[in-house]
């Protein structure tokens, strides 16, 4: 397949990506008609913040599977845009972490001794000794915005130099951050504690000016760090602040406008240290990065789950391959139910049974929900599936139970409207030979392949041959049989495996007999 990359990466990226036999297309310069027209037979699509992903450029892509984020921001992304064209967003937040980390630590130093100001001046000859009173960082309090994973490796490294840690993340547990050491407090309390602010918050309508003239001023004599995202803080009143005396000094890495324009009041005031976004810019933080998001791009292309996929489900790489042969039993589930169920789709159930129970199926229930919806036409993929479901008002529930009478793990997809319900029940084989082994209730014993043909009929001698002259008679090939019935005399189910296609003409004379009560023409794998 085809993966084009719009901004620079580490040639070990490139080379994940080629060895598993894609075409990798570089355009670095790429910008409006010619970004368009590049990205048009694109599989996969591979930025850092240089490029922006657009609606116009998701448009464009009609065969994109996946945009791969080499790092941690993705304001540069229309996320929401993406997963309407069913198309995964996943960044790789781990690649620079420790880079990032160690950055912000080193700020923290920079500002609080004056050690760029100190230094240049002694390059210009200057013996400025006197005029450089630093502060000591043993004993102050450094209050973090943000604990994620940047926010904690700096909360624990400065921890360990003797700082009292406060912290502010309305998204995480008092019990996590006190493992970390680190007091967890409202915003304000925060900003009101904190000798040194280190901020560590993405880019998002909610934290865009969370810092302003109001926030700086709770600093009083303080210090602050952002190596995060820029436009968090204002740039305005940050300057502002500094040049009052209001703030002792400040540190920045990243800016609202990059490159930083040369009219910027953050380059008027000495007391300032800016750095050219740098935070992740070590060697290896850029090969870890690189191959991080070229696997997770490799992984969208071959149908697998993506680790860090941030609008779509995702799944823990060890644990995927222990559900990764449910995923399709599920969507499988999934198609025979909805092409067996009459009229609309109101509701969907899935349900877990056994030892799948204790797995995280997130990933498994989108597929199946991808299967629901495919039979009707709709353009959906385990990422835009959840929200087709919403869109469309379908209520969509799953349910876990740790019990299972017949079997060591089974998936059922029930769907539903006021009139009708069907349920279509799947386990495996052998650990990995995908089963139909239930259909409302009836004990079959299907493979869920290529096409099927389900027949419900009164259990009346000569029903079976009937089906099987018809089929014939049409040139219908039967692969597999499957029976299954209530009572004696009563209503059966039978399942059949065929070679082709079963013509409209043969329905309608097997419907034509009495005996027949129903024929369900079940298309799978992509048949056409």
């Amino acid at each position: 397949m085809k993966v084009l990359v719009t901004d620079p990466i580490a040639d070990a990226g490139l080379d994940v990506l080629r060895d598993a036999g894609h075409e990798v297309e570089t355009g670095y310069e790429l910008e409006g008609d010619a970004l368009l027209e590049a990205v048009s037979d694109a599989n996969g699509l591979i930025v850092r913040s240089g490029t922006e992903v657009t609606e116009d450029v998701l448009d464009a892509a009609e065969d994109l599977v996946i945009v791969g984020r080499a790092g941690i921001g993705v304001d540069n992304i229309d996320i929401d845009a993406a997963k309407d064209h069913g198309v995964i967003v996943a960044n790789a937040p781990e690649g620079n972490v420790r880079a990032a980390a160690e950055h912000t630590v080193a700020m923290t130093f920079a500002t609080a001794r004056s050690i760029p100001q100190a230094h240049i001046r002694l390059k210009n000859g200057e013996w400025a000794k006197s005029d450089y009173l630093g502060t000591e960082l043993d004993g102050k309090t450094l209050g973090v915005v943000g604990l994620g994973r940047v926010g904690q490796e700096v909360a624990k490294k400065l921890d360990s130099l003797g700082m009292d840690i406060v912290a502010y993340d309305p998204y995480i547990s008092e019990e996590r951050a006190d493992r970390i050491g680190a007091e967890l407090v409202e915003f304000e309390p925060c900003l009101e504690a904190a000798d040194f602010l280190t901020v560590h918050t993405p880019l998002t309508p909610e934290t865009e000016g969370l810092i302003g003239e109001d926030e700086l001023s709770l600093l009083g004599d303080g210090y602050l760090v952002n190596c995060a995202r820029g436009g968090v803080v204002d740039e305005d009143a940050l300057a502002a602040k500094v040049e009052d005396g209001t703030l002792a000094g400040a540190a920045i890495d990243v800016f609202a406008e990059e490159p930083l324009p040369a009219d910027s009041p953050l380059l008027e005031h000495d007391d300032i240290i800016v750095t050219p976004h740098l935070g992740a810019s070590t060697e290896a933080a850029q090969e870890n990065v690189a191959t991080s998001t070229a696997s997770q791009v490799n992984a969208a292309l071959i149908g697998e789950p993506v680790a860090n996929a941030l609008n779509a489900p995702s799944i823990d790489e060890s644990a995927f391959p222990r559900v990764e042969p449910y995923i399709d039993l599920a969507e499988t589930a999934g198609k025979v139910a909805a092409q067996l169920l009459e009229g609309r789709i109101e509701n969907i159930e899935v349900t877990y049974e056994g030892e799948i129970a204790d797995e995280d199926v997130e990933f498994v229930t989108a597929s199946a929900l991808k299967g629901v919806f495919e039979p009707l036409e709709w353009q959906v993929n385990a990422v835009n599936a959840p929200q087709i479901a919403e869109d469309r008002g379908v209520d969509v529930t799953e349910s876990k139970t740790r019990q299972a009478e017949d079997f060591q793990s089974l998936i059922s997809v029930t769907v539903s409207n006021d009139d009708d319900k069907v349920s279509v029940d799947g386990t495996l084989f052998a650990g990995d030979d995908p089963r139909i082994v239930r259909i409302d209730g009836y004990r079959v014993d299907a493979i869920p392949h290529g096409r099927m043909v389900i027949a419900r009929n009164t259990d009346e001698p000569g029903v079976i041959g009937l089906i099987g002259s018809v089929m014939g008679d049409h040139d219908v090939n039967i692969a597999g049989m499957f029976n299954a019935r209530e009572t004696i005399g009563g209503e059966a189910l039978t399942v059949y495996n065929v070679d082709s296609e079963v013509p409209d003409a043969a329905k309608e004379e097997l419907e034509a007999d009495e005996r027949i009560i129903g024929i369900s023409d079940i298309t799978l794998n992509g048949q056409a």
